[in-house]
């Protein structure tokens, strides 16, 4: 782990945060994202502690309503503004940012150092990333930070459910997005045609279906592949019609399936065996991808 990085339980603590839960990714150059839920339900009145300052932003989206909340920047107040649930704020770690803390608060945050962000654009053709574009203090309406943010919250919450592969393609996401958004670079034109080749993908798809638990990252698999890591992601997702860790989802409950129909082995087992985290996990995902719960779709199979 990089021990400068500003996420988690470092992260927390500055916040003073009674929850502070965190999921990475190294899929860029051994340089990190990572998004941090942070939570305090009856903080003591004060000013927030200070973050290391560094080439980096923090991306927050608000969870929680915060009203008069006074905003610092070097050592200074710039500004004191309500906020609202669901707003994205952006705060530069170089201009040492902090805000008073004395209401309840509950928020992720992205942390993104722009050395990622740089690999990002560079692997989708953009030029290197300025300044990203806001005012301290100051939040915006972001649908996709919003969106993308409830599905790594729900991982933050249950991350023994979760694969590296989800993590790897959803902060991938989120820095793509605010590279474009935030820095007005256009990625578009790095945009892959077409799928992989045939044999490219006959690989991911034999890597993909022998690690059934997720722990592969995307990294990895691009590089066997000799691709980079947006590269393979985008072209996986048009030769399969869906992204790498949705894709190993549907592999998962078709081995659920197959072992539901040899026999009466426990949704435990079969759980663990496929891939899941647990019966609840294998459940959920079963319910969602096949239309009916497992022990549903057993007792239908031995009917027929």
């Amino acid at each position: 782990m990089n021990r400068s990085g500003v996420y988690g339980q470092r992260l927390g603590r500055l916040l003073r945060a009674e929850q502070a839960s965190a999921l990475t990714t190294r899929s860029l150059r051994s340089t990190e994202l990572a998004v941090t839920e942070c939570r305090n339900d009856a903080p003591e009145a004060g000013l927030s502690g200070a973050l290391p300052g560094e080439d980096a932003y923090l991306v927050s989206l608000k969870l929680r309503d915060y009203p008069e909340c006074e905003c610092w920047e070097e050592g200074r107040p710039v500004i004191k503004a309500d906020v609202r649930t669901g707003a994205t704020y952006l705060y530069d770690l170089r201009r040492d940012p902090r805000y008073i803390i004395d209401k309840p608060f509950h928020s992720i945050f992205f942390y993104m150092p722009r050395a990622t962000l740089d690999s990002i654009g560079q692997q989708g053709g953009a030029l290197r990333l300025g300044d990203l574009d806001y005012q301290p203090g100051v939040g915006r309406d972001d649908e996709i930070v919003r969106h993308l943010g409830a599905l790594l919250l729900a991982g933050l919450q249950r991350p023994h459910e979760v694969n590296q592969l989800f993590v790897d393609h959803l902060l991938l996401a989120i820095g793509a997005h605010v590279i474009q958004a935030y820095g007005g670079l256009d990625i578009a034109g790095g945009a892959v045609r077409g799928g992989l080749a045939s044999w490219q993908l006959k690989r991911a798809c034999e890597r993909l279906e022998a690690d059934l638990a997720g722990k592969s990252t995307l990294q990895q698999i691009a590089a066997d592949l000799g691709l980079s890591t947006s590269h393979f992601s985008r072209a996986f997702r048009i030769s399969t019609g869906l992204p790498p860790h949705q894709w190993l989802l549907h592999q998962r409950v078709a081995k659920a399936k197959q072992l539901l129909s040899e026999g009466s082995s426990p949704l435990s087992e079969i759980a663990i065996t496929s891939g899941f985290a647990n019966q609840s996990h294998l459940t959920r995902v079963f319910s969602t991808i096949a239309g009916v719960s497992p022990g549903a779709w057993r007792r239908e199979m031995n009917r027929t």
